[in-house]
């Protein structure tokens, strides 16, 4: 099994994808939780409570209410 390594290991190009991939994951989870809060009951499938305990399991969470959560 591969040793796991630090950030400082990586290389510059690993440690950019890094960045910009948790910068997609923070924008998607804002943008969820927004649009959560901020869309009326009767526009999203199921609870919203229910939706807002799911959005912290990342990816899954965000992704999952912005593609099935919101009617259209």
């Amino acid at each position: 099994m591969a040793k796991k390594k630090k950030f400082s290991e990586l290389t510059g190009t690993q440690q950019a994808g890094v960045v910009a991939l948790s910068a997609v994951q923070i924008a998607l989870s804002v943008w969820a939780g927004k649009d959560l809060k901020d869309r009326p009951a009767d526009q999203v499938r199921g609870s919203k409570i229910l939706w807002g305990l799911a959005l912290p399991i990342q990816p899954f969470g965000p992704v999952g209410y912005l593609v099935l959560g919101r009617k259209r």
